[in-house]
């Protein structure tokens, strides 16, 4: 099975809405591998947006994601970098559809409250990059054979 990086961002947290979007993921059958609260740094934001680093936003962007402590998980599911980001929405929470998380609660395209890897290969990266691999649990929930059908998982 696949595994993603997810952050759940300060406008979320702020908002109270950590619990709502863990309850979706756990009740779309989506493990939960590891989680943890953590304050991010300027180091850490210049890595992981590295693509942004020279954009005129890019200050504005790292003072949104130190403004709080975010939610770091890794998330475990066939295809879950692909699920996930359909379940997150589109960046700009205005155009995300309704019912993804994004779509349902947000309107921002930089205070959109998640963060999910891209690619199965950035996936990697990212969780290197927050998480230690004994923080990670390798499991398989009890719950398995009714969220996958013989031979899917």
């Amino acid at each position: 099975m696949e595994q993603t990086l997810v952050l759940l961002k300060p406008s979320c947290v702020e908002r109270g809405l950590i619990g709502e979007v863990i309850k979706r993921i756990e009740q779309r059958g989506i493990i939960i591998s590891a989680l943890k609260m953590m304050q991010l740094d300027e180091k850490i934001l210049r890595e992981h947006y590295a693509h942004l680093v020279d954009k005129p936003f890019f200050p504005s962007l790292a003072a949104s994601m130190m403004a709080s402590p975010v939610i770091a998980m890794v998330l475990k599911g066939v295809k879950i970098v692909e699920v996930f980001r359909k379940m997150t929405g589109v960046t700009n929470g205005r155009k995300a559809e309704p019912g993804t998380l994004r779509g349902d609660f947000c309107m921002s395209g930089q205070a959109n409250i998640i963060h999910a890897s891209d690619s199965v290969e950035n996936a990697k990266i990212e969780i290197e990059r927050f998480f230690k691999p004994e923080e990670i649990f390798d499991y398989n929930p009890c719950t398995l054979p009714f969220l996958y059908g013989d031979g899917e998982a």
